[in-house]
């Protein structure tokens, strides 16, 4: 198994708790409505919410995934950081094992938001990925 790690940075006028409370608490029932051409529901399959529950978010038609499974590893409301698994759902491709997710909401200068985002694909066997930031990005 390999592992492969990208980090990004995204801005945002909004506070971080405001930030925070959307993706990390009311994910659930606010991404349905404000995005329901992209998803569809989002289902709490396992626990309450919190650290160890599972999830299963279900795509509109026409995205080419129809769902994913997730599970809750970290909410730190004092922190305002989350972090998730993907382990099951077509994005994973046959290609990665699981993919981790760790997001940290940080107080720019300007009283907006940095947020700060890990992702970690874990490929299954021996499979090589290429980076698609590279030069033959797209050539597939």
């Amino acid at each position: 198994m390999g592992v492969v790690r990208r980090e990004m940075e995204i801005t945002s006028p909004l506070p971080p708790t405001k930030l925070f409370k959307a993706f990390a608490l009311d994910f659930d029932t606010l991404f349905p409505k404000a995005i329901p051409n992209a998803i569809t529901t989002v289902e709490l399959l396992e626990g309450d919410g919190g650290v160890g529950s599972i999830k299963k978010v279900t795509f509109s038609q026409g995205w080419g995934l129809n769902y994913l499974k997730h599970r809750v590893d970290e909410l730190d409301q004092d922190n305002l950081s989350y972090a998730y698994t993907v382990f099951e759902g077509e994005i994973l491709k046959n290609i990665y094992e699981r993919i981790r997710f760790e997001t940290k909401f940080v107080a720019a200068r300007n009283g907006g938001t940095i947020c700060k985002m890990t992702a970690e694909y874990y490929t299954v066997g021996d499979v090589e990925t290429r980076d698609r930031r590279g030069p033959d990005r797209g050539r597939d």
